[in-house]
């Protein structure tokens, strides 16, 4: 038996140095310096708990690697992972610099202000790493026992790797400049108008080093060559300045019933790396050897690390448009606020924003003898994004509060995320346009509300008094409608691309088939759909389908308890999804699978399960089953 724990540690330095200063009476000030730094190490122990037997280091390290810089890793399908030795070492390091002036002159308040920060991420993986993956364990009721090749207690590996790597330290440098002034123009209307400049360059190396490796030729997959090192990843731009105004009216009205008009338009910048930052994580830091159906324990040929190289053939890089933009957003809004009464104020608001240049990722597939894979980032996704939000509020006032808002939207764009995937066909086979789409968080209506309630006591009844005293009650009604679902056949090649395509739509066949039977009351028809031939995008549109909307009402109630003047005692019961109404995660939108179609998920459990599957805990996400919860807290 084996046992291991995964052991992390952590530790955040930071240092803030400001000095404010009344130049004179109308000119101030700020200035800020920042030094920060975060470091997290992460590695894997074995220990005798249970009346385990921890294995020696010479029965799972090659000569010269050891726990303290190498990793061992074996799976087992169905059975669990073990690993042993050390995952990483990851340290961020900042230094901010900061100064803003701020000048009042007349109806005038003038601000002008620089922003500097320097980044340098450095991470330390295992030296060396060994996997070897089994695809299960069998048993034999008779003997002699003739395990199958893969697994566990066969002689062979399903599938194993031996990976090296290297260290690295890279920089990042962002500067900005802005300039702002807010006018007070009359006694009822402001307008703030401003201009800010950013300048954004690359990822860099802290020396050659570490310096990244670009590629040219992208424009022809066969041509593709490393580029000499030191070549920078993008050319830096520096015309990304963003004008920005704003304006509020006081469009008057009688007491407690005022009106104002708001409305702003501004253009905004990113900083353009995206999933770039990630370029420490393949070439050339890392080399892998891939093996499958090879014998186990590996021989020593084969448990050999395979040597760091800053030559072809690369197994995997990331690179860029070497002519790559900073992501801008246009956004604007008009809003209309009006008081009702001394304690209500609503609100419409029309919010617009429009993506352009964003980064979107593709994929090449070995485009030539040198390359296995290259991953792409460009400046080909756009988005566009409306809404109307109304929202009530009232404050607290003879022991009700209410917050409710609700909110209509469509957002669409070509790729909701730079990340690593393979839903996009690079430009130049396919026009990106073509999976122009909703957005994969697109959801079209939402609306919450949440009560807060101070129960009334009697005052002339002593008994009532006594027992109602102190209660109070919440409630948090959440619902919305069902976001998207991308319908996906497959994975196709196409001039050296790797993408995942879409299907066909069969004439004249339901795209949903509904019944109680289903989970949530429908699911995906198969048979509605058909793959598209070979190398080819199907006509189905990218997240047409929507999965399932949710709905869920929670309620709390609690009561103070005074023991002393200092001292008292809470009692908080709360009812997360009270009606224990049914809500489900999104259909599996893989037409290969076997459950295509159907959601196999609470929408608590598929929004995550906390550690490095991200999300929280199923029991803190809303959407699972009904759970009530008793405190009591004192307080003192």
């Amino acid at each position: 038996m084996l046992s291991v724990r995964e052991l992390e540690s952590s530790s955040i330095q930071t240092f803030t140095l400001g000095l404010d200063q009344l130049i004179t009476a109308r000119i101030t000030n700020q200035v800020r310096a920042n030094y920060s730094n975060d470091r997290i190490e992460t590695k894997y122990v074995s220990d005798s708990f249970g009346g385990a037997v921890p294995l020696s280091n010479s029965a799972l390290f090659s000569p010269g690697y050891s726990p303290a810089n190498s990793l061992f890793e074996l799976f087992i399908v169905g059975a669990g992972e073990f690993a042993r030795g050390k995952q990483a070492t990851v340290e961020q390091r900042q230094i901010n610099l900061i100064d803003n002036l701020s000048v009042v002159k007349g109806s005038h308040q003038m601000k002008f202000g620089v922003d500097y920060r320097w980044l340098s991420p450095f991470s330390s993986l295992y030296a060396y790493d060994q996997f070897a993956e089994f695809t299960g364990v069998t048993t034999c009721p008779t003997q002699p026992c003739n395990e199958t090749p893969g697994d566990a207690l066969s002689d062979t590996a399903y599938a194993a790797f031996v990976q090296a790597t290297q260290s690295d330290a890279l920089l990042s440098h962002n500067f900005s400049a802005y300039g702002q002034d807010t006018w007070k123009a009359t006694p009822r209307l402001t307008l703030t108008y401003g201009l800010r400049w950013e300048i954004n360059p690359p990822l860099t190396g802290k020396n050659l080093a570490n310096e990244p490796f670009t590629v040219t030729g992208l424009n022809d997959p066969s041509t593709i060559a490393l580029a000499p090192r030191g070549t920078p990843l993008y050319d830096t731009t520096y015309g990304n300045v963003a004008p920005r105004i704003g304006v509020a009216y006081q469009l008057g009205g009688a007491t407690n019933w005022n009106s104002v008009l708001r409305g702003g338009f501004g253009i905004f910048y990113d900083l353009g790396s995206g999933s770039l930052g990630g370029v420490s994580s393949y070439f050339p830091y890392q080399a892998v050897n891939s093996l499958s159906l090879v014998a186990y324990p590996l021989s020593s040929t084969n448990a050999m690390p395979p040597p760091l190289t800053t030559n072809p053939p690369v197994n995997t890089i990331l690179v860029a448009d070497p002519h790559l933009k900073l992501p801008r957003t246009y956004e604007w809004n008009v809003a209309l606020e009006q008081e009702v009464g001394r304690n209500q104020v609503m609100s419409l608001t029309y919010i617009g924003a429009a993506g352009r240049d964003l980064l979107r990722t593709s994929n090449l597939f070995n485009p030539n003898p040198n390359f296995q894979y290259v991953t792409v980032t460009d400046n080909s996704a756009t988005s566009d994004y409306q809404a109307l939000q109304a929202k009530f509020e009232r404050r607290l006032s003879q022991g009700l509060q209410i917050l409710a808002s609700y909110t209509w939207s469509h957002s669409i764009d070509i790729a909701s995320t730079d990340t690593f995937n393979y839903l996009g066909a690079p430009s130049f086979i396919a026009n990106p346009n073509i999976d122009r789409g909703n957005s994969d968080f697109d959801i079209r209506h939402a609306s919450t509300a949440g009560v807060t309630y101070n129960l009334p006591s009697p005052q002339s009844n002593k008994v009532a008094h006594v027992a109602l005293d102190g209660w109070s009650v919440d409630s948090f009604i959440f619902a919305r409608t069902a976001p998207p679902v991308n319908v996906t056949a497959g994975y196709s090649f196409a001039d050296g691309a790797a993408f995942e395509f879409r299907p066909n739509v069969v004439p004249g066949m339901p795209l949903e088939l509904f019944g109680s039977q289903y989970p949530g009351g429908k699911i995906f028809n198969s048979a509605a759909f058909t793959a598209p031939p070979q190398g080819q995008q199907g006509d189905f549109g990218r997240n047409a389908m929507r999965g399932l909307g949710a709905f869920q009402a929670d309620f709390a109630i609690q009561r103070q308890f005074p023991l002393t003047e200092r001292v008292a005692l809470r009692f908080r019961g709360e009812f997360f999804n009270l009606f224990n109404r049914p809500n489900f995660g999104p259909p599996i939108g893989d037409l290969t699978s076997s459950q295509f179609g159907y959601s196999t998920q609470t929408l608590a459990n598929s929004l995550g399960s906390g550690g490095p599957n991200g999300g929280l805990n199923p029991l803190y996400q809303i959407g699972g089953p009904r759970s009530i919860q008793l405190a009591l807290k004192l307080q003192f």
